[in-house]
């Protein structure tokens, strides 16, 4: 049987300028907003909405989505560590009695983004009245879908958020974290699985019949993405946080599971208010 093991150590700098270094999962996360951008000027365009409102847009999509992500590693993941290193919360450095290195924000959480994603549109669209947040929503859904593809891509270069041991000799071994044996590659899994979300949400939005159906797009987001993180879990290395004290799943598993009750909800709700329309 042919081994299909490969080996992984990366260099996880894409570009050095002196002492300032730009990391690939920096690199991927400016992939995903810039494909953002493009994708929303595209429905833009294409609706007739104003391009002047996506500029504010995005400022409040990164704020959103860097604020969210990272409280959501602190709070559902790591509360433990960061109560008592709590500068280390909003500052992008590693503190210890030796000093502090600057590390930037990896320790983002994708379910503490979604909250801050929504925080932050419900505050733009309080300032920016064109539209309901309902119908952005459903727009920045196939955005956000697609923008995991690259953050994924990022957390494979960091050889972090990795999968278990395979106990074969299929999987990837990530040499940067010392190891000799192959795991599941999962974070290319879920970028894999948040691509195929992406194209059939993408699909759904060029059927006007949907795209139309308030609520639909978000619906289908929040059960689509998120099945796919609930089951890429099974094969996930433990990341800890509450969720280890519940039992039977992983912390990503129990944070899944209303989102995918929701999007269903979602979804029920788009029928129902088109029928009542």
């Amino acid at each position: 049987m042919l081994a299909l093991k490969f080996l992984w150590a990366p260099d996880p700098v894409a570009i050095s300028l002196g002492s300032f270094n730009i990391y690939y999962y920096s690199l991927m996360f400016v992939i995903a907003f810039a494909s953002g951008l493009y994708l929303m000027k595209f429905m833009y365009k294409k609706e007739g909405v104003s391009l002047d409102y996506l500029d504010p847009l995005l400022l409040y999509m990164v704020a959103g989505t860097l604020i969210g992500a990272r409280l959501g590693e602190v709070f559902f993941y790591n509360w433990d560590y960061f109560q008592s290193n709590l500068l280390e919360i909003i500052l992008p450095v590693k503190i210890n009695e030796d000093g502090w290195k600057f590390v930037g924000f990896r320790g983002l959480a994708s379910h503490g983004a979604v909250i801050g994603i929504l925080s932050a549109l419900y505050l733009y669209t309080k300032k920016y009245k064109y539209t309901s947040m309902v119908w952005l929503l459903d727009r920045i859904a196939i955005t956000v879908a697609f923008g995991g593809v690259f953050i994924r891509i990022g957390n494979f270069f960091n050889s972090e958020i990795v999968g278990k041991y395979t106990g074969s000799s299929f999987g990837v071994v990530f040499q940067n974290n010392g190891e000799t044996l192959p795991r599941h590659p999962v974070q290319l899994y879920e970028s894999l699985g948040y691509l195929i979300v992406f194209i059939i949400l993408f699909l759904i939005y060029k059927n006007s019949r949907f795209r139309n159906q308030k609520g639909f797009l978000i619906g289908a987001f929040f059960s689509l993405l998120f099945t796919v993180r609930f089951f890429a879990e099974f094969v996930k290395e433990s990341q800890g946080g509450f969720g280890e004290n519940l039992g039977y799943f992983s912390t990503g598993q129990w944070l899944s599971i209303p989102l995918v009750i929701l999007g269903f909800a979602l979804i029920a709700l788009s029928y129902r208010n088109k029928a009542t329309a």
